[in-house]
């Protein structure tokens, strides 16, 4: 199973480059497109669930023409956008059961079997009676996973899921997707660096419509062992250092200094210690990279 993005490209009407030359392969499992927010990362997760077409480009996912075929895709394809509507004054298990009608599962006991089953997945059960606009956002999210697998895709592709959610709504919610994607691809965007590190096995970094680093999260890290250095600083130095030193990330320390990470192949000056990667530098460094070219 196997989804293949080549050269995909958007402009807007605004001269805004959504998507410049976007290629991807992506297989079974959680995929994280990684990006801040205008990156053009919900641009490509349209295109992909065929809601929008691009300027030029092809996609294929297994068998399917994606762009030629929009129609076997979206048989296959679990979609779940950054906001969607839900029907006010219904239950969560009447929505679904009425849903469950609409994609075409007629059998009333197999309909009931597979509501109770994806309640019980998305950790929905036990307020399936509740009105789904009474919701807190996260039971709304563990929902749009419970309505996307209705119809077993093979394919499933959410939004910014996490985006406003609070702690416990967010790893309930990580929770889910994880279980859910193990037998098919998911593609999973987000601008939350902590959402990939806990979830997936593969990603990409996006920026300016461009795919700068496609990479194994764990490799990723390894690749810059020895390169990461720490120093703490006072707050009126700060503009010095960023200016002398590749900073990658800073935050305030108890004493109100200024902990800073910096990338250099070799010890920046005297007071900086070596530090254990993160994610988070892997991704600093690709968008430092992307606007310095």
């Amino acid at each position: 199973m196997e989804l293949i993005v080549k050269n995909l490209t958007k402009t807007y009407s605004n001269k805004v480059k959504a998507l410049d030359n976007v290629n991807l392969r992506i297989g079974v499992g959680m995929f994280g497109l990684l990006g801040p927010n205008g990156a053009g990362k919900s641009t490509l997760m349209r295109t992909i669930a065929t809601i929008q077409s691009p300027d030029e480009g092809k996609i294929h996912f297994n068998e399917i023409d994606v762009l030629n075929d929009k129609l076997s895709l979206r048989k296959v394809l679990g979609y779940l956008p950054q906001s969607f509507g839900v029907y006010p004054k219904m239950s969560a298990e009447q929505l679904l059961n009425y849903l469950a009608s609409l994609k075409g599962i007629q059998n009333k006991e197999e309909r009931k079997a597979l509501v109770q089953e994806l309640l019980e997945i998305t950790n929905l059960y036990d307020v399936r009676n509740k009105n789904v606009d009474g919701y807190s956002g996260g039971m709304k999210q563990r929902f749009g996973i419970a309505q996307l697998l209705l119809n077993n895709p093979k394919l499933i592709i959410v939004d910014e899921p996490t985006a406003g959610l609070d702690p416990a709504e967010r790893q309930r919610f990580l929770n889910v997707l994880r279980e859910v994607g193990t037998n098919c691809t998911v593609i999973f965007s987000t601008h939350i660096v902590e959402d990939v590190k806990e979830l997936c096995n593969d990603m990409a970094i996006m920026n300016g419509g461009k795919i700068l680093r496609h990479v194994k999260p764990a490799k990723s890290t390894k690749e810059i062992v020895g390169k990461i250095w720490t120093k703490s600083v006072k707050r009126s130095d700060l503009e010095k250092f960023e200016k002398k030193y590749n900073v990658l990330s800073s935050n305030y320390n108890v004493d109100n200094s200024i902990n800073v990470r910096v990338f250099s192949e070799k010890r920046p000056a005297v007071g900086f210690k070596k530090a254990e990667p993160q994610l988070d530098d892997v991704y600093f460094i690709a968008l430092k990279e992307d606007n310095t070219n």
